[in-house]
């Protein structure tokens, strides 16, 4: 039997799901198909609407081998598994004579646990256990909560959180889920057998195709226990949020409430000595942490240093007794001893992180009004790790629709702990780049206006200019506009000001649940939505409601961010631009995301309107604007308010 041609396979996907085939789409595909067979690597940019879900499923299933998919957001990993996948494997089935299996794979504590739903959480309190469900009280949202995943534990089928609509609130969540390092082992629990877990974890090594996230493939390299199945194939959606994903799974932090919650875990399962050591490290912890002031301390503090030393020594203690002792008056002993462990190692890993004081890592405080100090340590960078862990073995595809900074995808490479591309050497992964375009006529659908006259944004203040400007631009677009801020106090700013001036709605962030906000702004044309982070890429409203896109400036990291800062000036101290490599590509790869919101269909007309006149005086202005959709570029004020009029115009007279 003749082997399926590519096209036709990738034809009969895309007909499957109703979509239209792209020559970007087409190009993807026989990309990563080169790649599969090659056993090499690519870093592939394709822009919204090119159908890049197909463009690597079809070449992964007609593969044949395991497949991993790992991708950074929510959505994308139900579109997969409920939509693209499902559609994919039945469109595919006759010609390949084979029906692919996929399925999902989360870290443990996505998954409910029925030893903790039915055994109950142990908790700090002095009684030791406690039935969560009896103590919270029924009319409470917690009681009610718990009540609701009593009974939805009877009839999932897959324990799933994601699959509880609607959801409950992280505590509630915290009561029956367990994290890796506090579960009993499926040959240790009683419940075993019917783990929900244990279940993900069964289907993955049956399925040709596993899709995951971002933080579960980290964990996989990082702590060496493999998570993931064997698989031939990597491919990483979304990839420009790798890095931050993989360095916040290898982030370690220390507060006086983590330890002191520790130190009541274990303290009935070990000699009374060795609690009391493990109390009075965490009361000098806790002494230093309550003078804690806010930043990155390239020195540990001698007093620091001390209690780091003491909780160290202590925890490590504790952990060598809790092996050695059983209490048999403690109910549940080992679900209780698990928890007790998975704290104080916890506590003896960061500590011990810290006192070693690897030149790669990075020491900071953090204050947080209600919460105090939090001590944080985190790699100073992530490059080596995923050179060495991620390209190994595999052939690795990274993928996302903003992967080329200031117009190459080196800078990308760079962070990924790859060379300069075409550049060959021991131990370093050769790869291939390959933009595979948009569908979309960016010059002819959108505009790029730059606010050239407004004053420079400073780092404090209300800025009159720009909202008297945003307010303008809001009137002449008739709302329709999506606001992305720098931060949550000038999306604060911006919304409070303009409530009092327009006529329109306007939503905040956090004023709703993220899903309800988009949802409210998408339904009424003459809304505006303001917020920050998660907005700037998590939006997609194609059509009238969304038709100006307006960032209120260039959103560098804070000068005082110890992460940022740090590795900033490890670039310089290596011979590099500092500013350029960290805070220039960090803004880059946002503004392209922001900037990304607009045009989400062939029909969407609008304006990407940036209110920070360093995008066209800056010397790294042009960098900023290679990284955007290549849209019309202007600065006249007067020509960008007649242009949003008959965009809104048009939308009026279309009805909408």
């Amino acid at each position: 039997m003749t082997k399926p041609s590519l096209p036709d396979l990738l034809h009969a996907a895309v007909s499957a799901v109703g979509g239209t085939e792209r020559p970007g789409q087409v190009a993807m595909a026989e990309a990563v198909a080169e790649a599969i067979d090659d056993n090499s690597h690519r870093l592939i940019q394709a822009g919204t609407g090119t159908g890049k879900s197909l463009g690597y499923l079809v070449p992964a299933l007609a593969h044949g081998e395991r497949v991993v998919v790992a991708t950074a957001t929510l959505a994308l990993q139900r579109q997969l598994v409920e939509r693209d996948l499902p559609r994919t494997v039945d469109a595919l089935h006759p010609q390949l004579r084979r029906r692919p299996q996929f399925a999902m794979l989360k870290g443990r504590s996505n998954y409910l646990c029925l030893h903790r739903l039915h055994e109950g959480a142990p908790q700090d309190e002095e009684d030791g256990l406690f039935d969560q469900f009896e103590a919270a009280a029924p009319t409470s949202k917690l009681g009610q909560d718990l009540l609701r995943l009593r009974d939805w534990a009877d009839e999932t089928e897959t324990g799933d959180r994601d699959d509880l609509t609607p959801g409950v609130s992280d505590k509630a969540w915290s009561q029956i889920s367990v994290s890796s390092r506090e579960c009993l082992g499926a040959t240790k629990c009683a419940y075993g057998a019917e783990c929900f877990a244990e279940a993900a974890r069964e289907r993955a090594k049956l399925a040709d195709v596993v899709v995951t996230n971002h933080a579960l493939l980290a964990i996989d390299a990082i702590e060496g226990a493999p998570v993931l199945p064997q698989h031939e194939v990597l491919i990483v959606d979304e990839a420009h949020e790798l890095v931050s994903r993989v360095t916040g799974v290898a982030t370690g932090e220390l507060t006086p409430g983590q330890v002191n919650r520790a130190v009541k875990r274990s303290a009935k399962l070990v000699d009374e000595k060795i609690a009391d050591a493990l109390q009075t490290a965490s009361e000098s912890f806790e002494r230093v942490m309550e003078l804690a002031l806010p930043g990155r301390l390239e020195q540990i503090p001698e007093d620091l240093g001390y209690a780091l030393m003491s909780l160290r020594d202590a925890a490590r203690n504790v952990i060598s007794a809790l092996g050695a002792t059983r209490d048999k008056s403690v109910h549940d002993e080992d679900a209780v001893r698990k928890q007790a462990l998975a704290a104080v190692e916890n506590i003896h890993t960061v500590a011990e992180r810290i006192t070693n004081g690897s030149e790669y890592d990075v020491v900071w405080y953090e204050r947080h009004d209600r919460f105090g100090a939090t001590l944080r340590v985190a790699p100073l960078s992530v490059s080596g790790l995923l050179r060495e862990k991620l390209f190994e073995d595999r052939s690795v595809v990274l993928t996302s629709a903003t992967l080329k900074i200031g117009g190459d995808f080196n800078g990308v490479a760079a962070s990924l702990g790859l060379s300069p591309e075409g550049v060959e050497g021991d131990d370093v992964p050769l790869w291939k780049g390959l933009d595979v375009g948009s569908p979309f006529d960016y010059p002819k659908q959108g505009i790029l206006y730059v606010a050239k006259h407004l004053a420079t944004p400073g780092r404090e203040g209300t800025r009159g200019d720009m909202m008297d400007e945003l307010a303008e631009l809001i009137e002449a677009s008739g709302g329709r506009t999506l606001g992305l801020f720098s931060s949550m106090r000038g999306a604060k700013a911006a919304a409070e000001e303009l409530r009092g001036r327009l006529d329109n709605p306007i939503l905040l962030q956090g004023e709703e649940t993220l899903g309800e906000l988009i949802k409210n702004f998408a339904a009424d044309p003459k809304t505006c939505l303001f917020g920050t982070l998660s907005l700037w890429q998590g939006v997609d409203v194609p059509g009238p409601s969304c038709q100006l896109v307006v960032m209120d400036r260039i959103p560098f990291p804070r000068p005082d961010d110890p992460l940022m800062s740090a590795r900033q000036k490890s670039v310089e101290e290596h011979g590099g631009n500092g500013f350029m490599a960290v805070a220039a590509t960090h803004a880059a790869l946002l503004m392209a995301q922001g900037a990304g919101r607009l045009v989400r269909a062939s029909g969407d007309r609008g304006v990407v309107a940036v209110l920070d006149p360093r995008l066209a005086t800056a010397r790294y202005g042009s960098f900023l604007r290679a990284t955007l959709p290549d849209f019309w570029y202007t600065t006249d004020r007067n020509q960008v308010r007649r242009s949003l009029a008959a965009i809104d115009a048009t939308a009026k007279a279309d009805g909408k």
